[in-house]
């Protein structure tokens, strides 16, 4: 089974996650880039009220064909309790998702917020089921167990037919 994981990460926190769940799991990496780079001021001013907004920024890749791929694994941090604008735009610039299955997971300071419910709801408006989800607060992406945890879930999910 071919897993996909896309992701977007300002600090590199979601793709210390990303890349652990490839090392674990297997698959391809699918990073997201933001046409536009956000500093540190702008990230927390411009880019949290995007995010707020539930706003699309311009990506690359700009079309993520996951086709080819039976599990789709989304990664992304929180801004403003919401996904980031540039996995908005990777969720709505997918191909070939119609029933797919995904597992998601989001990177945060503290509390989530929105961010798990809008990502499915959005993931969901492309056709994919989302099969498992799962948070890691900033004293949790070390944390080798909780890792172990999102690990597990993906092979679950890889193994469920």
């Amino acid at each position: 089974m071919k897993i996909c994981i896309v992701f977007h990460s300002y600090s590199g926190i979601t793709r210390g996650i990303a890349g652990k769940l490839k090392a674990s799991c297997g698959g391809d990496l699918v990073e997201v880039i933001p046409h536009q780079k956000y500093g540190t001021l702008s990230a927390y001013t411009v880019g949290c009220l995007r995010a707020r907004n539930q706003e699309y920024d311009p990506i690359d890749p700009d079309v993520i064909d996951v086709s080819a791929y039976d599990l789709i694994v989304f990664g992304t941090p929180v801004w403003a309790f919401k996904p980031t604008p540039a996995v908005n735009a990777a969720v709505a610039s997918l191909k070939g998702s119609q029933g797919k299955k995904a597992v998601i997971f989001a990177t945060c300071g503290g509390k989530p917020g929105e961010t798990i419910p809008l990502l499915k709801q959005a993931l969901a408006g492309k056709g994919v089921n989302v099969v498992g989800e799962m948070v890691f607060t900033r004293g949790e992406v070390q944390d080798r167990a909780k890792i172990d945890g999102l690990v597990r879930m993906v092979m679950m999910a890889v193994d469920a037919k």
